[in-house]
């Protein structure tokens, strides 16, 4: 894909960029294979507001991704590359040969009339998913499982992907999109490749209607609000505060280490992101 750019007719024009879609070959999602996706603008199961500056954006239906592998020893061939609105990569329309179809992530390179497969016996090409026991040393994967069975949970965003760096019996050394190396068991599938879109990241909204229509609303710095609402808010004039940045429940907000000391996943990272 490549970024697009338009003459600047207005101010959001001047600095905004769109994809320019070019791999997309279907405008219409399969209507079998969606849902409808219910807005909850940052609400919980209870009512209460538990993630800010949402709300509104364009209605969606939610495309039905098959994360847990469930097609596993049967082929399948490309019939469409789409759109997801729900996500940055861009997904793949797959028509299996038992006659069922699904949706499955699609990485850079997948074309409409490619033929992929699951299991233990897929062949080493792009698209193919496979436990990552097979995966030969030094292979780009995404679409990770972390437990066998209970679906893909890494590197599933645009131009994401992980490497197989050891196989050490039964654990596999992968090192992340963000440079930690873990540990993952090898009968835990994976797909091979990287997902494409990869220039998502180079996209400017340009305007703060584009981020509307996204379900991003406003936000008011904590220094704006008035001491009820914020313990950084009130003062006469503008101040940065005074004090070193909280939340609006005086938790630290820069430097200050979130990660419980003992978490059960600790065992299984190999080196931290950001460690030499």
């Amino acid at each position: 894909m490549a970024v697009k750019k338009f003459k600047a007719s207005s101010p959001g024009r001047r600095w905004g960029t769109v994809s320019d879609f070019a791999e997309i070959t279907k405008s219409k999602p399969e209507k079998s294979l969606t849902e409808a996706l219910r807005k909850k603008g940052g609400r919980n199961n209870l009512g209460r507001m538990t993630a800010r500056g949402k709300g509104g954006g364009h209605k969606r239906r939610y495309r039905i991704v098959d994360f847990r592998y469930t097609k596993k020893e049967i082929c399948g061939t490309v019939e469409a590359i789409e759109y997801d609105p729900n996500r940055s990569a861009r997904i793949a329309l797959i028509q299996y040969e038992d006659g069922n179809k699904g949706y499955a992530i699609a990485p850079a390179g997948l074309n409409v009339g490619i033929r992929v497969e699951s299991g233990e016996h897929a062949k080493i090409e792009i698209g193919n998913s496979m436990p990552l026991a097979n995966v030969p040393l030094g292979a780009e994967v995404y679409c990770i499982e972390l437990t066998p069975g209970r679906g893909a949970k890494i590197a599933r965003s645009a131009g994401n992907s992980a490497t197989v760096e050891a196989k050490d019996g039964d654990n596999i050394h992968l090192r992340m999109p963000s440079g930690e190396i873990r540990l993952v068991k090898s009968n835990c599938y994976a797909s091979i490749g990287k997902v494409g879109n990869s220039d998502h990241e180079n996209i400017s909204l340009g305007k703060a209607g584009r981020a509307r229509h996204l379900g991003n609303r406003p936000t008011s710095r904590a220094v704006a609000k008035n001491p009820v609402d914020h313990p950084m808010g009130g003062g006469e004039g503008k101040s940065s505060g005074g004090r070193h940045p909280v939340t609006p429940w005086g938790k630290i907000t820069k430097g200050l280490k979130t990660r419980k000391k003992r978490k059960t996943s600790d065992s299984k990272i190999v080196k931290r992101r950001g460690k030499k």
